[in-house]
């Protein structure tokens, strides 16, 4: 079972949901964080690095992402197919509150940055060196 994805941020929200030559018989579907990346790197020409920034992924994340929307394009463009923009997974978010549990400023499960440590944290509690 693959692992969920997480949250990627989307700075526009599209105008039009449905892109269609006037007779087509398939439906090609892109999400919106292909069409972010098609928007970063194609229109508003930034880099790869500072785009996969602002959508908040990795840069080879990023990277697989384009290549999956340029090819979905491709096929819609060359075959004549339809393509629809997939807009069920936004999800709207406050400002200053985080997706999940915890006060937002440490690195996974026991917050204020610190890990589990190398093999220091016992039943309940810090062991001492």
């Amino acid at each position: 079972m693959p692992r969920p994805r997480r949250c990627r941020r989307v700075g526009f929200e599209p105008d039009w949901q449905r892109f269609a030559p006037r007779r087509f018989t398939e439906t090609v579907v892109l999400t919106l964080d292909e069409i972010e990346a098609i928007r970063l790197k194609d229109l508003q020409e930034m880099d790869q690095l500072n785009a996969s920034e602002k959508m908040g992924v990795s840069q080879p994340t990023f990277h697989r992402i384009l290549i999956t929307a340029r090819k979905k394009i491709a096929d819609a463009l060359v075959n004549g197919k339809a393509l629809r923009i997939e807009t069920n997974e936004i999800k709207n978010i406050i400002i200053g509150e985080g997706l999940g549990p915890g006060r937002g400023f440490g690195r996974g499960r026991g917050g204020f940055g610190r890990g589990l440590g190398r093999g220091r944290r016992r039943m309940g509690g810090f062991v001492k060196k």
